[in-house]
């Protein structure tokens, strides 16, 4: 089989994707991609010899040598590239979040529905072993029917990652809420099996709001913008991003269509940097202790005690399949991506999850802003969630 010829728009931080998914002879390759920033096309003509490269997005989108378009630009140009390229008649793979708006998500699944174009949106957590995991024990039974999910994220390298680009402006992402959320919200209504239909969050900016060390408007990142073992405590970071107005701890409580309830907790200066998952069901309860190889996920279902470090089972977190991103999930997301543009069919990953968890994000953002108010969150129109679920077939 010949591979599938990607165009790829955008080489930043998700660079990695594309260079996961260039596998000449092994089903798919990179063969045109174009990024606004000069540095970053060189970066990309040394990792895809060959390939075109590019200023203009046109120029891959038109590319009759391209197949299938994957979109790695920053969240709030999704949906305008995302729906040229359906337009065009290529299949999209969309990072997540999938946008920075409820009407754009909704834009982007309108358009892929009218077009018959197929789309693929990036959750590449759904294929975590860690994920897969807790999901095989709450489908197994083990702990009842699922009535609670809680879930801690520890950011630490958020200073890093999100207050040194356009991640730390509301502009580009409504909030990191939304932007790093998306992942665990995600996660989290697969593991509940429902969809938030009501939030209530807090959240401020309470340690890189008040580090007077701002890049100049328009000065590049420094070489040593990020570092494993540096810039720690948090407030030793320098070289931040000229404007920060997004949040550095969130707090949200959702309520979700099945009735089950939910709280998701983000901080972006810990030392430590892992998600926690406690999943209580009403036979038992599950929780993760590390997130990758070498973690555990323990159940304890057999009695009621005090506190007991030995559960009543305890599953060790698979090794990763390969050395790809986010513990291996990255290469499995892109085989999904790969064999869904070539056959067809459902996927473990869903344009209508991606948007129900931009949903939860977006209107969890406006209810810290406005003082922890209550807000909806807008369900999707019936016709649309009916043609995802079919595998995009009407």
């Amino acid at each position: 089989m010949t591979d599938l010829r990607l165009g790829v728009l955008g080489y930043g931080l998700r660079g990695s994707l594309a260079r996961t998914a260039h596998r000449p002879g092994e089903g798919s390759r990179v063969t045109a991609l174009a990024d606004h920033d000069a540095t970053a096309r060189a970066g990309a003509a040394v990792a895809f010899p060959g390939a075109l490269i590019s200023s203009d997005h046109r120029k891959v989108v038109e590319d009759p040598d391209v197949d299938a378009i994957v979109v790695l630009t920053p969240d709030h140009t999704h949906a305008e590239l995302a729906c040229e390229a359906l337009r065009e008649g290529k299949p999209v793979f969309v990072e997540k979040p999938l946008e920075t708006s409820v009407e754009a998500c909704d834009r982007i699944l309108h358009t892929a529905y009218e077009t018959g174009t197929r789309l693929y949106v990036g959750h590449n957590m759904r294929h975590m072993p860690v994920v897969r995991l807790m999901r095989d024990v709450i489908e197994r039974g083990e702990i009842g029917a699922v009535k609670t999910v809680w879930v801690r994220h520890f950011v630490g390298y958020g200073g890093d990652w999100y207050f040194k680009d356009w991640h730390a402006e509301r502009q580009y992402t409504t909030g990191l809420l939304l932007q790093k959320a998306a992942h665990d919200i995600d996660v989290l209504h697969w593991l509940a099996n429902g969809y938030t239909s009501r939030v209530q969050a807090l959240g401020d900016l309470m340690v890189y709001g008040d580090n007077p060390h701002r890049r100049a408007p328009g000065e590049p990142k420094t070489d040593d913008w990020y570092t494993k073992e540096g810039h720690w405590p948090p407030h030793t970071q320098r070289d931040l991003n000229p404007v920060i107005d997004v949040e550095d701890v969130s707090l949200v409580n959702m309520r979700l269509d099945n009735g089950v309830l939910a709280a998701y907790q983000q901080c972006h200066f810990t030392p430590d940097y892992w998600r926690n998952y406690t999943v209580i069901g009403d036979a038992g309860r599950l929780e993760n202790f590390g997130d990758g190889p070498g973690g555990v996920v323990k159940v304890w279902n057999s009695r009621r005690s005090s506190y007991r470090g030995d559960a009543d089972a305890e599953y060790p977190v698979p090794d990763a399949q390969d050395d790809g991103g986010h513990g291996g999930a990255d290469p499995l997301l892109v085989d999904e991506f790969v064999r869904f543009v070539r056959a067809g069919g459902r996927t473990d990953t869903s344009p209508v999850a991606a948007r129900m968890a931009v949903a939860a994000g977006v209107r969890a953002t406006e209810s810290l802003r406005d003082g922890g108010t209550p807000r909806e969150v807008p369900a999707l129109d019936p016709e649309l969630i009916a043609y995802f679920e079919r595998g995009q077939l009407r």
